[in-house]
């Protein structure tokens, strides 16, 4: 049955994943079941999504009940859990206002709008360049791949749009040199995940913060993959003590639900008129009660903290296998977003952790992301390390 619908899946979906063999039916909680009933432990979440565990009871009844009440209804009128939602991201955020969309690309993508609207009515024409780091990751859409610095995402699709420029992270020096009377913003990710869970310095993100407010140009912070609670606050940007300018969610923001948002305060949203821009499904009703379930159950019911345990635990007993494995080079990360990296084929790895029933991802070819469910167990992380140690033990 499993072996048939992969044979239907490599004929009718477009090639666009690297595809495991598996098809997975059911989740509950950090674990998955694939169509055979073998169960795996998902330490990838669906790439930092579910960050509540798969069918979280109060996410799952959010969206039943509102599904049973409405739909979809359009952004012409007023929507009641988008409301209360962006009412709770305000409440517990840098901003005062929300724009609600459906991914992390068209986040960063209203963000580049945004910032280059807020330039224009400001300063006029010409001020529209965005600085951008190297090695970073903002989506797919052709804007957020032209702000991606990685050249792989950009082969076939040339040419890029103009006015994007990279420098190299962590280098507050590179950036001012970059900076001209063209800069309107500047876009970063705080720990570089895609791009191999490289974190950024706190000094570095301080200095930055100062020196594009006394521009004033844009700190736009990428939170796709950093928000919503995965480095053991709500959002990363406070980890370092500063406010940005304008910060982009997805991913987690509603536990599986396809939602994405930007958060700003309102000198800058009130850049965005009606008709300057608009997604038709941004925060409908079923997205909405998403998200307003998994922001309460995140912030009222201890979750934050608990993570913050569990990514502690984890990252020490990964410090433990690198003292058993020379080939781990580095650990990295922060809350339960780590990286491990290994100077091994990293993607054989990903596969022998699969078939012992353990689901991790590998970017960059050598560094392997965990990014588990923040409700997961020190049992659980317990159960990870023991398959790691059998793994890792193969390749010495």
């Amino acid at each position: 049955m499993q072996a048939e619908l992969i044979e239907k899946g490599v004929r009718y979906l477009a090639n666009t994943y690297s595809r495991n063999p598996v098809a997975i039916v059911k989740g509950e909680g950090c674990w998955v079941w694939d169509m055979t009933g073998r169960r795996y432990l998902d330490f990838l979440s669906g790439i930092a999504v579910c960050n509540l565990g798969h069918c979280h009871r109060d996410v799952v009844e959010a969206i039943t009940t509102q599904a049973g009440k409405l739909t979809h209804i359009s952004n012409l009128f007023f929507i009641e859990p988008q409301v209360k939602a962006a009412e709770a991201l305000v409440a517990h955020s840098f901003g005062d206002k929300v724009f609600f969309c459906n991914s992390g690309a068209e986040a960063n993508e209203a963000a580049i709008k945004l910032a280059r609207r807020y330039s224009w009515k400001r300063y006029g024409e010409g001020r529209y360049a965005i600085i951008a780091m190297e090695n970073s990751f903002h989506g797919r859409t052709m804007a957020t791949l032209s702000a991606t610095g990685q050249r792989k995402f950009h082969e076939g699709f040339p040419p890029m749009l103009e006015g994007f420029n990279f420098v190299p992270f962590n280098d507050l020096d590179a950036l001012k040199r970059a900076t001209d009377e063209k800069t309107c913003a500047v876009l970063i990710e705080l720990i570089q995940a895609e791009g191999g869970v490289y974190v950024a310095e706190k000094d570095y993100i301080k200095e930055l913060r100062d020196f594009t407010r006394e521009r004033d140009i844009l700190l736009i912070i990428d939170e796709v993959q950093t928000g919503i609670g995965r480095t053991g606050k709500l959002f990363c940007y406070e980890h370092y003590g500063i406010e940005p300018d304008i910060i982009s969610l997805a991913k987690g923001l509603g536990n599986g639900f396809p939602v994405g948002a930007i958060i700003a305060k309102d000198s800058i949203m009130d850049a965005f008129v009606p008709g300057t821009h608009a997604s038709t499904f941004g925060g409908n009703p079923l997205a909405s009660a998403a998200v307003l379930a998994t922001l309460n159950t995140l912030i009222n019911e201890g979750v934050l903290k608990q993570s913050q345990k569990a990514g502690e635990y984890l990252f020490g007993e990964l410090v433990n296998l690198k003292r058993k494995y020379p080939f781990i080079t580095d650990i990295r990360g922060m809350g339960l977003l780590l990286g491990v990296e290994v100077s091994v084929d990293g993607d054989a790895l990903q596969k022998e952790f699969l078939k012992e029933g353990v689901i991790i991802n590998c970017t960059k070819g050598h560094i392997l992301r965990l990014v588990p469910p923040l409700i997961v167990t020190s049992e659980e992380i317990d159960i990870f390390i023991k398959v790691a140690d059998k793994v890792f033990e193969r390749y010495l």
